[in-house]
């Protein structure tokens, strides 16, 4: 995957202004869109970002935009027919005669606007993380309250909005997060996001959607409830639910691997089943030494001066255990291991 600086954002009038939008990647073409406060630049220069969208760029050539007065775009604030007819420009201009398509989260609705409207055009459609009725998300009271706290206080509202988006990062990882927030939209525009997510009603598209469609969703999913996955699957005609693990919203957290393999079958690439991780027995002496330091609360610079090591190699230790025990953090590594003994059953 290219560095973050060769992203390369272009401009397209149309009618509901100047969209932004960028092309990836090489194959059929592939429009993905529709993550909150999504920005084409800041997305980008997000590894984890940039390392989902690599998996998708093997296979397809991926477009992505922002919204009309969101991100890197202009133009006024559209509701959801005036933003099917911007993206149907955008493809209009590239020369896009048939097209796949990933809507996640609130992209969903457009996505199956799109599906509806150009069944001819559409091979294959792909939603994530979706929802029919915004208003199904939470009860008023819930959605109005978090409203009216991003528009109060934008810097207490994106922590909120962390907690729900990434509610298994660390602390910094929520904090880098809130600021991502804040950095792509405005108090007011990500307040009108929102209440705009929460407003949305996709249920005639989805009824209306004939091409072949994959749902997928995280079982424990905070932001969007996996019930709601279900919901939209149902009415689907047709349609695959395939149900993931963990609890994060965006698809490049967490286990992405995951999601992506399951994102690539669901757009008509087979992808071989990863093999397992190989388990505690495959964990060094040394690796075992460095997480019972881990579990002990030890840094990574402390356990180095400790066992006389770089901080680096420490880390690279660390990481070498987690891929082997399958976890995502280096406490989970450590306990783990916690109670393993070599020569004796793992866990």
């Amino acid at each position: 995957m290219p560095p973050a600086e060769d992203q390369i954002v272009r401009h397209l009038p149309t009618g509901g202004g100047e969209l932004a939008y960028a092309v990836t990647g090489s194959g059929p073409a592939l429009l993905m869109g529709g993550w909150w406060c999504g920005h084409l630049a800041l997305n980008w220069a997000d590894s984890l970002f940039r390392g989902y969208l690599a998996r998708l760029a093997e296979r397809f050539t991926v477009i992505r935009y922002d919204q009309p007065e969101r991100g890197l775009s202009g133009g006024a604030t559209v509701d959801l027919d005036g933003e099917i007819a911007v993206v149907a420009e955008l493809l209009e201009a590239l020369g896009v005669e048939r097209v796949a398509l990933l809507g996640g989260s609130s992209g969903a609705a457009v996505a199956a606007g799109l599906a509806a409207r150009l069944p001819g055009r559409v091979r294959r459609l792909v939603l994530y993380g979706a929802f029919a009725r915004g208003a199904d998300i939470a009860p008023e009271p819930a959605r109005r309250a978090m409203v009216e706290a991003v528009a109060a206080h934008w810097g207490l509202g994106s922590r909120l909005l962390a907690d729900v988006f990434v509610p298994g990062a660390s602390r910094a990882e929520r904090d880098r997060f809130a600021r991502f927030q804040r950095l792509s939209a405005t108090a007011e525009q990500a307040a009108s996001a929102l209440a705009e997510s929460y407003a949305l009603d996709a249920t005639e598209y989805l009824a209306a959607v004939t091409v072949p469609t994959t749902v997928l969703h995280r079982r424990a999913d905070r932001a969007v409830p996996f019930a709601l996955g279900v919901d939209v699957a149902r009415r689907v005609r047709g349609a695959t639910l395939v149900e993931l693990t963990g609890d994060d919203h965006f698809p490049w957290r967490g286990d992405a691997s995951a999601v992506a393999d399951a994102t690539l079958r669901g757009l008509g690439h087979p992808v071989r089943a990863r093999p397992e991780p190989p388990g505690p027995a495959a964990v060094t002496e040394r690796e075992r030494e460095i997480l019972q330091l881990v579990a002990a609360g030890l840094t990574d610079a402390r356990i180095g001066e400790r066992l006389t090591l770089s901080p680096h190699t420490v880390h690279r230790h660390i990481a070498n255990a987690r891929a082997k025990l399958g976890v995502r953090s280096r406490a989970a590594a450590a306990a783990a291991l916690r109670g393993y003994e070599p020569g004796r059953p793992g866990i």
